[in-house]
């Protein structure tokens, strides 16, 4: 299910070779986030995402992990957790999904407990493909999680400007990334959750 899942995110009605340039363009979008996030952890005038409400949970003695894990508590039943390896959305309503860094496809779970804060993506959940009855509730999380990173983006430039983001983006611009600029990121995002709000699970079948 997981090619008929790319093929719903990327409309078979366009020929191959853009199909692998949007589902190369989301992952890479996603990818660029989860680097922006970093230099955000590490601005020198200070840490973006804790200024930004999230709680910061470094690693034990007894982890072979050195980043922390940060996790924002949306509301009494919704958080986010990030890590490098990618974005974990846990709504104690609908469930729980993870969207891997290089995939843009995320497994579903209903188990909402995390033995460990995330330090390695071992120690998540079994994750799996939604059945017709947990479709609605996979879909309202993967749209509510791309709504929020749109929202963080936007909070950032409001905050400390398209100028602030464009720094963090000198080093991501190797030659050989995709890159997309601060300017269109919002905008890309957008466009995202829009196909995300049109899939149905008719599609996949």
């Amino acid at each position: 299910k997981g090619r008929n899942m790319e093929a719903v995110l990327y409309p078979a009605s366009q020929n191959g070779s853009e199909d692998d340039d949007f589902i190369t363009h989301a992952i890479s979008l996603l990818s660029q986030q989860i680097w922006s996030w970093g230099q955000d952890i590490r601005r020198k005038q200070g840490n973006l995402l804790v200024e930004f409400g999230f709680e910061r949970v470094k690693p034990p003695a007894n982890v072979e992990v050195e980043d922390s894990v940060y996790i924002l508590k949306l509301t009494e039943n919704r958080s986010i957790i990030l890590r490098g390896f990618g974005v974990y959305y846990c709504d104690n309503v609908h469930g729980a999904i993870f969207l891997p860094r290089y995939e843009f496809i995320p497994g579903y779970t209903t188990k909402l407990t995390l033995e460990q804060p995330l330090w390695t993506s071992d120690e998540l959940p079994e994750l799996y493909f939604p059945t017709e009855s947990e479709w609605d509730s996979y879909i309202t999380m993967l749209a509510d999680l791309v709504n929020w990173i749109q929202s963080y983006e936007q909070t950032v430039i409001e905050t400390h400007g398209v100028e602030y983001r464009r720094s963090t983006l000198v080093e991501w611009d190797n030659g050989e990334r995709k890159v997309t600029s601060p300017d269109e990121v919002i905008g890309e995002w957008k466009k995202v959750g829009y196909v995300i709000s049109k899939m149905q699970y008719i599609d996949f079948e």
